[in-house]
């Protein structure tokens, strides 16, 4: 079972439609049919590793499939492979009532190739390669290291990305304020915000997603995950980088004098007399320009609040201390090689905030503010991550603590299974690092198990489906809970030696950058068809609305979802450039209850996020490793 992921975080409830002085921006999807009739091909467009198992899928009516074949044309148009497509896997819509898969897994030549289909119906397949594991993977990981350059607020922007600037300077000396109060749906505030102290430098960190707040919670989950990545697999260009700037941030949020661990940089939800961060379109630059007071309806937009997870010294909520304290002691073990002193004070850190975990029955989690934009239910996961983490830093370190760390570790697995939070790898669940680096240490019965468990769960759902998809792509973050399970399978192999879902998993990926009923890659700049119009600020308003040009290089959207929730897909604020790309395509595709749209206001579909990319990364990045 999936936990329950996110509200939405770029647009409120109730906004009117405004299309903005740009103009539409409409145009058409590549077509890749070679005669009209809905007969179309389905390929992982971000490339197949050489010696692993690989489909691609043809769909459309089961009459014009009944006597078709396929061949692999190379770049010259030679063919290398040919056969007959599969059985059906089963129908997706009306229109498209077969789905047959193309085994091509003898195609193991580096390369570029295209897929036909002739015989009863004729089609021609996007470009896709064939490559060394290596290499397909780092490169793809290396986009989303750009999506991260993007993302990065503060002083230390990366010029050449999307002509970022620096932005909300203000963050360097922000005033802290008490805990928000809001309505049952977190829509509104309901009393007025009030100061707490400060001033604290918050500055720096990633943006969210298509918004600009910062979340420790989002922050940690996506520093855990890089520097996962980097210590599977370091070569990745920029990475490191990337890495430290997040780890920077949180070590902003983590005052050790007061012990206080701050939560968030900006107002997530306002109230009809004071703007929220969701209700102006703009630049992030923009803010610093404006001159606010107190009262003033952009107040928390030019002078940010920052609000804390914990009074100072009081304890701290679980899934917070555990996910900070594993990126510190993650930092340890990378650093205790060349830099063994600065090794043991991230170990001290992690330490420390590790120590003030509330543990003791915490009755609500603290994520953001609204806690709607992402609640959670799950925390003994984390504190497991905290912990092995924490054991491996000083195993490294020589650390007599090394062995506490690694019992508490699990101790909290075992409390993980028992909770009835279960889930698979995702911004509300981390057991999947956590079990896999456990057995790191050591023999683990239940962290395999539930491994097993995770991906066993996945293949259920994969076997139903017609195009093998193991997530539940009618509700939220479809693609991130598929990338998730890519890792976690990479993860699993490399903790236990069992290959067993290495084919699964190439299906994931697959099904994620392009084998899907859509024929899209949902990460951005990924093969010839990818999200055009995502709704983020800066791709939307820096960017190209083309598909050419400046791109949000390697974010990750989060992909179908179900039809019921794309309401307000039309919506959008003031000043921004409306985009809308194949929206009678993509209507032909939807199916089982699920819908595609790439508009720049279907944040339900096509808003990129941290933990979406990083999650995808860290798969990118085991997968090679």
């Amino acid at each position: 079972m999936f936990p329950r992921l996110r509200r939405p975080r770029v647009l409120v409830l109730g906004l009117a439609l405004c299309l903005g002085a740009g103009g539409a921006a409409w145009y058409a999807l590549p077509s890749h049919d070679d005669e009209p009739g809905p007969v179309t091909i389905r390929v992982d467009q971000g490339g197949y590793v050489g010696g692993e198992s690989k489909a691609a899928y043809v769909m459309g009516p089961k009459g014009r499939l009944a006597g078709t074949r396929f061949e692999v044309v190379d770049e010259a148009g030679r063919a290398v492979l040919g056969g007959a497509p599969g059985p059906s896997t089963g129908a997706w819509n009306a229109t498209y009532d077969a789905v047959r898969p193309l085994d091509i897994s003898a195609l193991t030549k580096a390369g570029t190739y295209r897929l036909h289909v002739t015989g009863t119906a004729e089609a021609t397949s996007p470009r896709f390669t064939v490559a060394p594991a290596g290499d397909l993977m780092k490169n793809l990981a290396a986009d989303n290291v750009r999506f991260f350059q993007a993302q990065r607020d503060g002083a230390d922007v990366v010029p050449g990305v999307l002509g970022r600037r620096p932005s909300h300077l203000a963050d360097r000396s922000a005033t802290v304020y008490a805990t928000p109060r809001y309505n049952d749906d977190g829509t509104e505030l309901t009393a007025p915000l009030r100061r707490d102290g400060g001033p604290v430098d918050v500055s720096g960190g990633w943006f969210d997603a298509g918004d600009y707040l910062k979340f420790t919670h989002t922050a940690s989950y996506a520093t855990d995950e890089l520097l996962l990545a980097q210590r599977a697999l370091p070569a990745i260009p920029g990475l490191s980088a990337e890495a430290r700037h997040g780890l920077s941030w949180l070590d902003k949020m983590w005052d050790g004098r007061t012990r206080t661990l701050y939560a968030q940089v900006g107002l997530g939800a306002g109230d009809k007399d004071l703007h929220s961060d969701h209700d102006v379109w703009r630049l992030p630059e923009a803010d610093d320009a404006l001159k606010v007071r107190d009262g003033d309806a952009d107040q928390m937009v030019g002078l940010r609040p920052v609000f804390r997870a914990n009074q100072p010294g009081a304890p701290i909520s679980p899934n917070l201390a555990g996910r900070v304290a594993a990126a510190f002691a993650l930092a340890a073990q990378i650093d205790a090689a060349h830099d063994p002193a600065g090794a043991r004070q991230w170990l001290d850190k992690a330490a420390a905030v590790y120590g003030q975990a509330d543990t003791h029955d915490p009755r609500k989690l603290v994520t953001t503010f609204p806690h709607a934009f992402y609640s959670e239910d799950s925390w003994q996961d984390d504190m497991e991550f905290g912990a092995v983490e924490l054991a491996l830093a000083a195993k490294e370190l020589g650390d007599k603590r090394a062995e506490g760390w690694h019992a508490q570790a699990g101790d909290w697995a075992r409390a993980y299974l028992t909770s009835g939070n279960l889930g698979t790898l995702g911004v509300s669940d981390v057991s999947a690092p956590a079990h896999a680096d456990l057995l790191r240490l050591g023999p683990s019965d239940v962290a395999a198990a539930d491994l097993r468990r995770q991906l066993a769960d996945g293949e259920r759902r994969a076997a139903k489906d017609p195009f093998r998809a193991g997530a539940v792509y009618t509700d939220f973050d479809a693609v991130p809970q598929t990338f998730g399970l890519v890792a976690t399978a990479a993860l699993y192999a490399k903790a236990t030696g069992d290959h067993r879902y290495d084919a699964f998993a190439g299906q994931q990926r697959g099904w994620a950058l392009g084998a899907n009923a859509w024929g899209s890659s949902f990460m951005i700049g990924t093969g010839e068809v990818f999200p055009h119009c995502p709704a983020h600020q800066v791709a939307n308003l820096a960017g190209s609305l083309t598909g050419q040009g400046a791109l949000l290089r390697g974010a990750v959207v989060n992909g179908p979802n179900g039809a019921k929730k794309l309401s307000g897909a039309d919506d959008t604020l003031d000043a921004t450039r409306a985009c809308a790309a194949g929206d009678a395509e993509w209507k032909r595709f939807d199916g089982r209850g699920a819908r595609y749209v790439d508009r720049v206001g279907a944040w339900q579909t096509v808003e990129p996020a941290d933990d979406f990319t990083s999650t995808a990364l860290l798969a990118f990045a085991l997968s090679a490793a």
